[in-house]
C-alpha cells in the first residue's frame, strides 16, 4: 500500500558558525522532530579556494550521534575521545557523542591546500535515554564499502546503514534500527521505495526535483515526511536528483534539544551547557 505524505518542509537558511550557513529542513516551524531524526543540515556546494583555512572549531556534543553524508569533496573528523577519520565523496561517518566530547570537522588539508568543491548533509540521530551516557564511539565507510540498493537503470543509490533491499549497510552500530541511503536518480527514472510500516520515513532532496506517488512534485531543499502507515512510495525524477532516504524505528521519549545537545529534559540540557562551560568536556587541539 502506498504511503501518503504527511509534511513537505522547505529548508531555511541557518547560520551555524560565523563563517558557515546551511539549509535546515528539520526541525521546522511546522514540524519539530521525527525522533530519532532531530536535525538535518545541508551544507550546499561551496568552492574552497586553494590556500584556505576554513575549519569548524572544536565544539561539544552530548546525547546523540551526528552522521555526515559527504556528497562532494573530502572532510575530516577529529574528537577528544581518540577518534579521527577522513571521508571523500560518497562516504559517510557516524560519531556517537554519548556522555560528551569535543570534536572538529571540515575540509581536509588536501582540499584546503589545493581547493575543490565541498558539499555534505549532516543529520542528528537521537538515542534512547538508556544510552545517552554511554562511552562515545565512531564509525565510517567509503562509497565502495556500501552496497547498491534499488538497482535499476538510472539509479546510483548506496546503503549507508541498516537492513534494506536484502542488503546490510556498513555503518552497523546503532541503538535503534536506522536505515539510510544516499545517491542519485537520473531524470526520467521512476523508483519504488519499500518502507517499514510504523517507522518514520523521510526523503530529502539535496538537488533536483521529484514527483511522489504520481501526484506531488517536490523541488530541491525540501524534506518529505511520510505518514507511518503502509509500506512503499514511488518517486519519478523530473530532473537529475541527489537524495538522502531515511527510515527508523521511532523513539517514543521526550526530546530536549538546544545548542549542541540532545537530551530528554531541559534540565539535562542546561547541565550539559554548564558542564561545557566548566571544562567537563575536556580540550581538543584545533
Amino acid at each position: 500500500m502506498i504511503k501518503s505524505i504527511g509534511h513537505i518542509l522547505l529548508g531555511r537558511e541557518k547560520q551555524i558558525t560565523k563563517e558557515e550557513t546551511v539549509i535546515q529542513p528539520l526541525p521546522h516551524k511546522d514540524f519539530r522532530f521525527a525522533n530519532p531524526f532531530i536535525v538535518i543540515h545541508h551544507m550546499r556546494p561551496e568552492q574552497i579556494a586553494p590556500g584556505s583555512a576554513a575549519r569548524i572549531h572544536p565544539h561539544p556534543h552530548r546525547g546523540f550521534a551526528p552522521v555526515t553524508f559527504m556528497l562532494q569533496g573530502e572532510g575530516f573528523h577529529k574528537d577528544n575521545a581518540g577518534h579521527d577519520g577522513i571521508i571523500s565523496a560518497g562516504g559517510s561517518q557516524w560519531m556517537f557523542a554519548g556522555k560528551g566530547l569535543l570534536h572538529s570537522e571540515g575540509p581536509t588539508d588536501k582540499i584546503l591546500k589545493n581547493g575543490g568543491t565541498q558539499e555534505l548533509v549532516q543529520i542528528w540521530v537521537n538515542v534512547p535515554k538508556a544510552h545517552k551516557w554511554d562511552e562515545p564511539w565512531y564509525q565510517q565507510a567509503t562509497k565502495e564499502e556500501m552496497p547498491d540498493v534499488l538497482k535499476q537503470e538510472g539509479t546510483a543509490l548506496k546503503l549507508v546503514s541498516g537492513n534494506y533491499d536484502n542488503q546490510k549497510g556498513p555503518l552497523d552500530k546503532s541503538f535503534t534500527p536506522v536505515i539510510s541511503v544516499m545517491g542519485t536518480i537520473k531524470k526520467g527514472t521512476s523508483v519504488r521505495f519499500p518502507a517499514n510500516p510504523g517507522y518514520w520515513t523521510l526523503l530529502y532532496i539535496a538537488n533536483g526535483a521529484l514527483t511522489f506517488n504520481d501526484k506531488e512534485k517536490v523541488e530541491e531543499h525540501h524534506l518529505v515526511i511520510f505518514e507511518k502507515e503502509n509500506d512503499e512510495f514511488v518517486v519519478h525524477a523530473d530532473e537529475d536528483s541527489t537524495i538522502i532516504f531515511l527510515s527508523a524505528e521511532p523513539i517514543d521519549e521526550p526530546v530536549a534539544a538546544k545548542d549542541n545537545f540532545v537530551m530528554n529534559t531541559a534540565e539535562e540540557v542546561e547541565q550539559a551547557i554548564v558542564d561545557y562551560q566548566n571544562g567537563v568536556f575536556g580540550t581538543l587541539s584545533y
